[in-house]
């Protein structure tokens, strides 16, 4: 009897699985899977109740609730200027992982070239593997995971079809400057590729640090399809309300593919991201600001017990290098750790292609209370003991 396809060959269980399960196993803190141990704002929650309430409990249009299409138009225009048509430009999904999967799945056929930043958000290399393309990796290298423009060059073929970006980038909290970004955009002009951006931290940047989506880009609106959710802009990440926008052929495709996998989802959840969308600076400002200071307090105190410490720009993670600790494979030091020290991390080599690039990389998540990280890093003293 067959048990599985060869489209899933190799893909096992995501790493964030397996560490949260360790994690609850042993008791240890999760700093490994990214998600706050802390609801998102009250008002928000109203709003969902209000809509189980009041009956919106059956099937959304496929599309999504015209509120929330509204709400993330005005997003893309308040924010960054975007003129976006809600009726045809807009694709709500079951979180930022739906819309990119069902943009890898309605865009590049089997055989095509899909050039990706790694390390890479795990779910990009098996949705490229069940859409039968092929993968053309561009590493971002420690200590400062910079764009390597010649190498994102070097990486496009005539089999290319798309780059998927993702920028605040996952795992490194790298943001990609204007110039990186244009460099991206020339390729893309020039060799008629579409841009798949993955913007879900798009509000979480810091010390300054702005968010550039590549579609302002001269020449890239009409070739960017623009993911994002509200899952970590609000602290919401059990909802799954993501979306997809961009020039309406892509949403399309997009569309074509999600109503074979969800259909639609999260009808009563949709007009309370809506409601979100539209909160006031001052939220958008101290939630920043406020995981920017969770960032400060785990990245010192992880240099303090002797980790190199690459300070991210953005995200929910902060990355180190083992070795000055005398470790030197991120998979066998995670593994161990709820044994050695009561917490969990996540190794990022499995993020890698270029695995000797990330073998001494693990990724710490500090979108946690600041009591739950202090704890984590008295933990953590065990290992310079």
């Amino acid at each position: 009897m067959k048990t599985s396809s060869t489209r899933i060959a190799g893909l096992g269980t995501t790493i964030f699985a397996e560490m949260s399960a360790l994690a609850a196993r042993t008791g240890a803190v999760n700093l490994g899977q990214g998600f706050p141990d802390t609801d998102g704002p009250d008002d928000v929650v109203d709003r969902a109740v209000d809509a189980l309430r009041s009956g919106r409990n059956q099937y959304a249009p496929g599309a999504g609730v015209p509120e929330l299409r509204a709400a993330i138009a005005a997003h893309q225009g308040r924010f960054y200027g975007l003129t976006v048509d809600p009726d045809d430009e807009v694709a709500v999904t079951t979180g930022a992982t739906e819309a990119i999967a069902a943009a890898l799945l309605g865009l590049v056929d089997p055989g095509d070239e899909v050039v990706v930043l790694e390390p890479y958000y795990d779910s990009y290399v098996a949705m490229i593997q069940m859409a039968g393309a092929v993968r053309r990796p561009v590493t971002l290298r420690a200590p400062d995971f910079r764009l390597p423009v010649d190498e994102l060059r070097a990486a496009v073929t005539p089999r290319t079809t798309a780059i998927l970006l993702n920028s605040p980038h996952n795992p490194t909290g790298t943001v990609l400057d204007r110039a990186e970004l244009e460099a991206v955009a020339s390729l893309a002009i020039e060799h008629d590729l579409v841009v798949i951006s993955d913007e879900v931290y798009e509000h979480l940047t810091f010390d300054g640090v702005p968010h550039v989506p590549i579609a302002t880009l001269p020449g890239m609106a009409e070739r960017t399809l623009t993911i994002s959710s509200g899952g970590k802009s609000f602290s919401f990440t059990g909802w799954k309300i993501g979306w997809a926008t961009g020039p309406a052929p892509l949403v399309r495709a997009v569309l074509g593919a999600k109503q074979f996998l969800t259909f639609t989802s999260g009808s009563p959840l949709q007009p309370a991201i809506a409601h979100a969308l539209d909160a006031d600076d001052d939220y958008f400002a101290a939630f920043t600001q406020r995981l920017q200071s969770q960032r400060d307090l785990l990245s010192a105190g992880l240099a303090d017990i002797g980790f190199d410490v690459f300070v991210p720009q953005g995200t929910y993670f902060a990355t180190t290098d083992i070795r000055p600790l005398g470790f030197d494979d991120g998979i066998d030091f995670c593994r161990s750790l709820p044994e050695r020290a009561g917490v969990v991390a996540v190794p990022q080599q499995v993020f890698h292609d270029d695995v000797e690039a990330g073998r001494p990389l693990v990724r710490w998540a500090f979108c946690k209370r600041p009591e739950v990280i202090a704890d984590a890093l008295e933990r953590l003293g065990a290992l310079r003991r």
